[in-house]
């Protein structure tokens, strides 16, 4: 591999004026030439990392996400890549193992080296988040979440929960256990929850109850298999399709047929609760698309476009196997 230093001496100039044609500097024709046959000469290819850092502005977009073993997380980061590439851009990619300390850290740490503008997948947005996005000084979008001071690109969580609650209904369905998780997260604890929860309200004769568990499948199964045993509901909708995984195993565990004896949906729409038995009845969440949007969104934002503060991605409720119509049976 050729250096810049060893592209200088065989076109017989400074480093420096490598480094400048390079950089989209001022080199005189003669020069550019010389640089430019030697480069196709020995195949060079600059450091397109580095030369960005370099620049008073800079082609990287910072990526920070809460974990890397998500299906969403994946998705949404093919989506921004997709995107970028396209344009000319590049992403760098923060992992923060659902550690918020270590989320904070990130975006001064992205700002440090100098990224256009930072696309957070935020589980929660604190003070703390808004004091480092004001003293960064980076344009900042977030996808998931939303906050009324920075710019979103969020999953219509409340609306989409309220259509799987009119679905539940729908199937004949009163006795009903609502499997969410901690009202820290504002998308999924809380949208989620409050959407289904204006489903049901001004229904007769159901009996709904609400409890809450973690992302892990482990503790949903644990949880699932509690619900079941004290509640014996006839549906287990879960706010997550993970969540919906593990209450598919405690059913299987106690000798529980799906959708027979409970029924059980979720939300998200990954690949693998199409292909498992029963499959999972669940709103499909188009999180690539975000992906797409956001890294669309962050780009017009750099070069001055003016772009909306929430954008809404499109959902679909996806039935499949795991809900008894009890209407029907009965």
């Amino acid at each position: 591999m050729n250096t810049i230093a060893e592209i200088a001496e065989l076109a017989n100039v400074a480093k420096s004026t490598v480094s400048r044609y390079l950089n989209g500097g001022s080199v005189s024709e003669t020069t550019r030439k010389k640089i430019e046959i030697v480069i196709n000469k020995t195949g060079y290819m600059p450091n397109a990392f580095a030369q960005s850092l370099k620049a008073k502005k800079t082609n990287i977009i910072g990526t920070i996400v809460p974990r890397l073993d998500s299906f969403a997380s994946t998705q949404i980061l093919i989506g921004i890549d997709d995107k970028l590439r396209e344009q000319n851009y590049q992403m760098l990619i923060s992992n923060t193992s659902q550690d918020l300390k270590r989320e904070i850290e990130y975006i001064y740490y992205m700002s440090n080296q100098k990224v256009a503008g930072i696309i957070l997948l935020a589980t929660q947005i604190t003070q703390a988040h808004l004091e480092a996005f004001d003293k960064t000084k980076v344009p900042v979008i977030l996808v998931g979440q939303q906050h009324e001071r920075v710019y979103s690109v969020i999953q219509n969580d409340e609306l989409a929960a309220f259509e799987m609650g009119k679905y539940v209904l729908e199937q004949g369905h009163r006795k009903i256990a609502y499997l969410g998780v901690t009202e820290d997260d504002i998308a999924v604890g809380v949208k989620r929850k409050e959407g289904f929860q204006r489903a049901i309200r001004n229904v007769e004769d159901c009996d709904a109850r609400y409890y809450e568990t973690s992302f892990s499948m482990e503790e949903a199964v644990k949880k699932a298999s509690d619900i079941i045993e004290t509640f014996v509901p006839t549906i287990l909708v879960c706010a997550t399709d993970n969540i919906a995984l593990g209450a598919l195993k405690a059913a299987y565990l106690k000798g529980l047929h799906v959708p027979r004896d409970i029924s059980i949906t979720g939300f998200g729409g990954y690949d693998v609760s199409e292909m498992i038995h029963p499959s999972l009845t669940t709103v499909k969440f188009e999180y690539k698309e975000s992906g797409q949007d956001a890294a669309n969104n962050m780009v017009k934002l750099l070069n001055g476009i003016k772009i909306p503060p929430i954008l809404l991605s499109r959902y679909t409720i996806i039935e499949r196997e795991s809900v008894d119509n009890i209407l029907k049976r009965q």
